[in-house]
């Protein structure tokens, strides 16, 4: 996938950030549903809310993550993103760091601008929205 110039603010908590979304189906969705507000749910260092979208596992679906990706978990409608391991946990040689790892396969959007890991300071429970940057 390639990144198509459009750029997501996302709040979150007291933790703003801004996004690049690929180019492709899912994301377009999602582009035309902004803005879109939910409520964070922590999954280890993900954090993943529901949003009014439907959309099918896409052919570059995977649950290996990078820190900082963004990503639709078509099961639940939801959007996740990606700031360090995971519950799922990771087939991480040893001395390597944890990787993210979905729940099962999401579709990727694309990527958090800068350091992913202040979505830390995000509780369980905080409001989210997503919005065109």
């Amino acid at each position: 996938m390639t990144e198509t110039g459009r750029r997501i603010r996302i709040l979150a908590g007291d933790v703003e950030a801004r996004a690049g979304l690929n180019d492709g189906p899912t994301a377009d969705r999602i582009w035309d549903a902004l803005p879109i507000q939910g409520t964070a749910n922590r999954w280890g260092e993900e954090i993943y809310f529901s949003i009014p979208v439907e959309c099918p596992a896409e052919a570059d679906a995977r649950v290996e993550m990078a820190v900082g990706e963004i990503a639709y978990w078509p099961p639940g409608s939801a959007f996740c993103i990606f700031f360090g391991p995971t519950p799922a946990g990771g087939g991480n040689a040893p001395g390597e760091g944890a990787a993210p790892r979905a729940a099962s396969e999401v579709n990727p959007l694309g990527f958090v601008e800068g350091d992913a890991a202040r979505f830390t300071r995000v509780p369980d429970g905080a409001p989210v929205t997503l919005e065109r940057a």
